[in-house]
């Protein structure tokens, strides 16, 4: 792992910081479309995105040990997620099932596109911990757009 001031290992801790902002901001854009989905595929869009919301809320502590192990300091706020995260806001609790599902599918690869940027960020710190860890966390991200892609067809 790099050393206590390494410019690697701070480029790993901020990228961290950000796959937590967006885990975060997407667990709850999952959970309020999970609240407040309707129409005739209620019930199968209620379960997949509650299963896919549990499966974000258990990234999250990993994602913010792994700050903390590196010795920093990690996210502390909605406001600390809201300044760092890349997933926008949705609050049109009308909004159709089907964007929905587009709109998951989308930000979905907004988080995958940040996990790579931790997996580089952990390659270049040497951080093998991190970087094996983050192939499960991209894993199961490419899951959730599989699912999501094929569900908006």
């Amino acid at each position: 792992m790099a050393e206590v001031g390494d410019n690697s290992k701070a480029g790993l801790v901020g990228a961290l910081n950000g796959a937590l902002a967006d885990t975060v901001a997407l667990y709850f854009k999952t959970k309020n479309f999970h609240w407040h989905v309707a129409g005739p595929r209620f019930r199968d869009l209620h379960v997949l995105f509650d299963e896919q919301a549990a499966q974000l809320i258990g990234m999250v502590d990993d994602l913010g040990e792994r700050v903390r192990k590196n010795d920093e300091f990690t996210l502390t706020s909605i406001g600390s997620v809201q300044k760092q995260t890349r997933i926008e806001d949705q609050d049109d609790v009308t909004l159709a099932a089907d964007a929905m599902v587009v709109e998951l599918r989308d930000d979905n690869k907004k988080l995958h596109r940040r996990l790579g940027e931790v997996k580089e960020a952990a390659e270049e710190a040497g951080d093998n911990a991190t970087s094996g860890i983050v192939d499960d966390w991209i894993d199961q991200c490419e899951e959730r757009i599989w699912f999501l892609n094929q569900t908006s067809k």
